[in-house]
């Protein structure tokens, strides 16, 4: 029946992106891996590494450590995601490393403890989610990743109080960059500059560890890596449905 009849008028969906750049409205398909359960480490840290040694040694996945890293603010429920880059794996968890006093990451942990990440490899058609509670490394923990970083980017963690506005009818960008200058008088002639009180790593303590493998007909293989309370609780790993 006419839409005109129903008082209303027609709406145009627009597909931005039906299947990526193919001519067709069918979506890739996956078909480069399987994943049966034979092939799993029981531990899921040593399967992520297998995992993520195979993305470094892909000339075709670029920065294999980028990851989503997504959390939620309370008492809101509020979401918010952002990618930034895995820099450390031991067997507690993953880390990153940040601002944790301006940015919304560090105003939703404060409130709401927990977060998720999610690497994808496009190249391998292969995805890893993780979630779980976090905790703030140590000034020590921080300091040792900190004196790695080029000279710049440990001015800088100084200098932006991220996530805050830089007013344009102040100066926008300017500003910022006579907060650099300035950081950058305050260390003249010193080479191991502290970590700032506010910046340090975080480390995401996983309850969940999901490893997937892309299929055809998006009927994927996917496992599940979860975990009971206890330092000594064993890691249960299932199958899911795609």
């Amino acid at each position: 029946m006419p839409p005109e009849l129903y008082g209303t008028e027609l709406q145009v969906r627009e597909m931005v992106a039906p299947a990526g750049k193919n001519s067709t409205p069918q979506a890739d398909q996956y078909t480069k891996a399987s994943l049966e359960r034979h092939q799993l480490d029981p531990n899921p840290f040593t399967q992520f590494h297998t995992w993520f040694e195979r993305a470094q040694q892909s000339p075709a996945v670029h920065q294999p450590e980028t990851v989503c890293f997504s959390t939620a603010a309370l008492p809101s429920g509020a979401v918010s995601s952002r990618f930034v880059y895995l820099k450390e794996l031991d067997d507690r968890g993953f880390v990153i490393y940040s601002n944790w006093e301006t940015s919304r990451k560090a105003a939703d942990v404060r409130s709401n403890p927990q977060a998720s990440l999610a690497f994808w490899w496009a190249a391998l058609e292969r995805q890893v989610r993780v979630e779980g509670s976090v905790e703030r490394l140590s000034a020590a923990e921080s300091q040792t990743y900190y004196s790695l970083r080029a000279r710049g980017s440990r001015v800088g963690a100084w200098a932006s109080e991220q996530s805050r506005v830089l007013d344009e009818g102040e100066g926008g960008r300017e500003v910022l960059e006579r907060r650099v200058q300035e950081v950058e008088k305050r260390f003249e002639g010193v080479e191991e500059i502290p970590v700032p009180e506010f910046w340090g790593g975080l480390r995401v303590l996983p309850v969940m560890v999901e490893f997937w493998q892309g299929r055809d007909s998006r009927l994927h293989d996917r496992f599940r890596y979860t975990r009971g309370e206890g330092e000594d609780a064993v890691w249960k790993i299932e199958r899911l449905s795609p």
